[in-house]
């Protein structure tokens, strides 16, 4: 299955909130799924910067190409548009790993 890993990012200390994101992605790799880390444009973006907004876009042109959305703890509202989005689409939100890892 494929799983997008929604999560903050720029709420709180980013590379904590990129360490999260990476070991919830590892763990739902390790059960088999292929996770989408939206997170890891943190490390383009050290390369090659970009707006806030173009990362947003890039992140939402691949929502539509996964399976479910699980949605990581904590205040963020880049996720919350991320949830939104896939409701409008009609993904199964889970709503951290474990819940997610517990019904598939």
């Amino acid at each position: 299955m494929k799983v997008y890993i929604a999560g903050p990012y720029t709420n709180g200390d980013v590379a904590v909130n990129v360490r999260t994101a990476i070991e919830a992605a590892d763990a739902v790799l390790k059960a088999g799924h292929t996770p989408f880390l939206p997170h890891l444009a943190h490390f383009w973006h050290l390369v090659c910067p970009g707006p806030y907004e173009q990362w947003i876009k890039w992140d939402l042109e691949w929502l539509p190409s996964c399976d479910v959305l699980i949605r990581l703890p904590g205040q963020s509202s880049g996720r919350d548009n991320e949830v939104h989005n896939a409701e409008k689409l009609g993904l199964p939100i889970f709503y951290g790993v474990e819940n997610f890892l517990e019904s598939v």
